[in-house]
């Protein structure tokens, strides 16, 4: 997946703020949240990413930040609460990227796809001293709402810079390791990093110029295999289409989508459930030409 990157000095003061967590909205946490960064600064502009990350799913949420994030404007802070280590040693953390893109989250594997993608500028950590909500010392559970929303209201506003985050670190993250997509032997290897979850199709992280090397046209046929860990779950023959109407109902397809990689589909079925076939760092794909 590429983007065009301006690398200009970036400042947190456009006031926006996108929240992403797995907490659902069932209760109060969310609002909790938003009622922190609004009494920090009642003109800040506060929007949702998801509130439906998996319990615990690290990975899902750092795809979400990767899909989502080089749509916002350069300024943009965005705040990722999936954090089963709350409380522990991990740190809370600022990543600044190239592209002016701040996140607000634990560095516990969630800004492994955004720094790659976006490029690291500086990452700092939250100085607690500073950046919590007063009189929230003793809570341990609940960082998300004491240290990331308030820290980001913070910087989202203006009331602090970057650099009064906290102490700067090196310039690496917590990195999830994961099948990044590789064109060796005529067979395109690569990652499903996630589902088209509410139909089922299969999303890989091939990007296109990977993908062109194969020199498929509309109309071929491409062979698939699937993989959980080292265990073959899928095999099949697949043909590479512009549409889902190109193929008949209940019929494998594969197409590029919305954010131009390679995906898999069945025509008006669910791929996902038929042939048990799911997300994350240790799903696997590789391609080839049929004929090959």
């Amino acid at each position: 997946m590429a983007f065009i990157i301006n690398h200009i000095p970036a400042i947190a003061q456009n006031k926006i703020i996108v929240y992403q967590t797995d907490f659902g909205l069932k209760d109060g946490a969310v609002a909790e949240m938003k009622g922190v960064a609004l009494g920090v600064s009642s003109f800040l502009q506060l929007f949702d990413l998801t509130h439906e990350i998996p319990a615990y799913n690290i990975w899902e949420a750092a795809y979400r930040l990767q899909q989502t994030a080089p749509y916002w404007p350069t300024g943009t802070v965005f705040v990722s609460v999936v954090d089963p280590g709350v409380g522990s040693s991990r740190k809370s953390v600022v990543l600044k990227t190239k592209s002016g893109h701040f996140f607000v989250t634990p560095d516990n594997g969630t800004l492994t796809l955004v720094a790659k993608q976006l490029g690291i500028a500086a990452i700092r950590e939250i100085d607690e001293s500073r950046n919590r909500r007063q009189h929230s010392a003793e809570s341990y559970t609940f960082h998300g709402r004491d240290v990331y929303s308030y820290t980001a209201a913070r910087l989202a506003s203006g009331m602090i810079t970057f650099e009064q985050v906290g102490p700067k670190l090196a310039d690496s993250v917590v990195r999830i390791p994961f099948q990044e997509p590789v064109y060796k032997n005529h067979v395109i290897s690569g990652n499903i990093p996630v589902l088209d979850i509410q139909y089922g199709n299969i999303w890989t992280n091939i990007d296109g110029p990977t993908f062109n090397q194969l020199k498929l046209k509309t109309g071929d046929t491409m062979h698939v295999k699937i993989f959980h860990a080292d265990t073959l779950i899928y095999t099949g023959n697949i043909p590479y289409v512009t549409t889902f109407s190109a193929v008949p109902d209940g019929a494998p397809l594969a197409y590029l989508n919305s954010l131009l990689n390679v995906s898999f589909a069945l025509n008006m079925d669910n791929f996902s459930l038929r042939y048990h076939i799911y997300s994350g760092p240790d799903w696997k794909v590789a391609i080839s030409f049929k004929n090959e």
